[in-house]
């Protein structure tokens, strides 16, 4: 899906993260528990273990995922360049108003002229933005050796998303366009409050009927792996009966779990990179990390946290859609705010919101991934392998940034700040040390 497409659904409203976690029996530790605790604590060096991880990573890897991570920097950038340069020609060279006269010319029924309004505007903007999607998406990520894909199945994948797009945005638009056309001036409060179901709803639906047409989700029958999880699921209050793992491995070799969906659709994931590069402390301890997001409740606090900002965002659209309407909607022959030729106009708006809300969004999910950072250290007791995958996170992450870097671009803690977590809590845990994968070697020379 194009960040045009992102933006004007409002998907990023959920927090379905890929991040580490926890889960687990203590490793083995290689000399006696020390009495006092307080002394070994003052006594292991953090900052030195925290090193020795980071270095686990050759330089040549470092550099490359300091350079990937780091281009994604202007990328953000392009992308919401791409958003209003894309938004403002469907507006500067009356495209938009042309294509609602078209669907207004095939049917007098108004919600289906809003459909076709859309399918057109769908595509158009898919079309206008393609280069840089295949640049972002295809070439860049083989450049990189994060993309396992070829051209057609990548581009299979694009053309389903489309699909997803057209239908999830005709859900949307149709009904968000009956309120405003009903209510007036106060049509924003309800219109924010209709993306927030709206949020809500795609969110339950996602494992079920989105996630499958991208990955093959089955029940993880490995016995091995499986019961200490579900054991560890039930010490922690969680009704868990299955774990899922899907076929990540078809798109790259990213090691990954997720906590996803909402209310009776909430599901713990890993993928099969996960099963096939890490030990078993460092599979119990990716999904310790997430089974504190679902302890925690992070999927209902995220859409709690979306919906002020969804609100805040509505009342900012609905004061700059009337401003720029009077200045210029007769020139882009826009009718008004009831008109859906106007929804370049809202894309232009959010997407300069959102960008600038950028840190603040990014705070919101960083803070919770943490939390589920401290959840999972807790549960699994695995600070050794818990460093060891944000490690392999670090294949694709930026690990040792500065501190305003991390705050303004990091929608998740550092690999330096989530491993000075786990090697603190190791301090206050001697009992915890794992020789074994304190010597494990996680990467090789490309």
């Amino acid at each position: 899906m194009t960040g045009a497409c992102r933006l004007v659904l409002l998907a990023v409203l959920m927090f379905t993260e890929v991040a580490p976690g926890q889960t687990g029996a203590p490793g083995a530790f290689s000399a006696p528990i020390p009495a006092n605790r307080a002394e070994v604590a003052a006594t292991f060096d953090v900052g030195a273990a925290v090193d020795a991880y980071l270095a686990k990573m050759p330089p040549a890897q470092r550099a490359r995922s300091d350079a990937y991570f780091e281009g994604g920097y202007s990328l953000q950038l392009w992308d919401f360049l791409s958003t209003v340069i894309v938004m403002w020609l469907l507006l500067r060279f009356g495209w938009s108003a042309r294509m609602r006269n078209l669907a207004e010319s095939l049917t007098r029924f108004g919600p289906l002229q809003t459909v076709l309004y859309w399918i057109q505007f769908i595509i158009v903007v898919s079309l206008l933005t393609f280069p840089l999607t295949v640049y972002e998406g295809y070439f860049r990520e083989h450049k990189y050796g994060l993309l396992n894909q070829s051209f057609g199945p990548w581009m299979g994948e694009q053309m389903v998303s489309l699909a997803v797009s057209v239908v999830l945005g005709a859900i949307l638009v149709v009904p968000l366009f009956g309120l405003v056309r009903r209510l007036g001036k106060n049509w924003w409060v309800w219109g924010a409050t209709l993306t927030i179901a709206f949020a809500a709803f795609v969110s339950l639906i996602a494992p079920v009927y989105i996630a499958p047409l991208f990955n093959k989700y089955t029940t993880l029958e490995d016995g091995r792996i499986r019961d200490p999880i579900l054991s560890m699921a039930r010490a922690n209050g969680i009704p868990a009966t299955n774990v899922y793992e899907f076929d990540a491995s078809r798109q790259s070799n990213r090691v990954s779990a997720n906590v996803s969906g909402f209310a009776g659709t909430l599901r713990v994931s890993l993928n099969d990179n996960l099963l096939k590069r890490c030990t078993l402390p460092e599979i119990q301890t990716t999904m310790g990390h997430e089974m504190g997001h679902y302890v925690l409740n992070h999927a209902y606090k995220g859409l709690v946290m979306a919906g002020v900002l969804i609100v805040i965002g509505f009342a900012f659209l609905n004061w700059a859609l009337n401003s720029s309407l009077a200045r210029w909607g007769e020139k882009w022959e826009v009718r008004g705010v009831t008109d859906v030729a106007v929804l370049p106009l809202a894309a232009i708006l959010f997407a300069l919101y959102f960008f600038l809300l950028t840190p603040v969004t990014n705070s919101i999910s960083r803070t919770m991934e943490y939390e589920a950072d401290m959840y999972g250290l807790n549960a699994a007791q695995q600070p050794d392998a818990e460093a060891n995958v944000d490690m392999l996170l670090g294949e694709y992450r930026k690990l040792d940034p500065g501190p305003m870097e991390e705050f303004i671009f990091y929608d998740h803690p550092s690999g330096r700040t989530r491993i000075t977590a786990a090697m603190r809590w190791k301090a206050e845990h001697p009992q915890s040390t794992s020789a074994e994968e304190m010597a494990r070697p996680l990467f090789t020379e490309r």
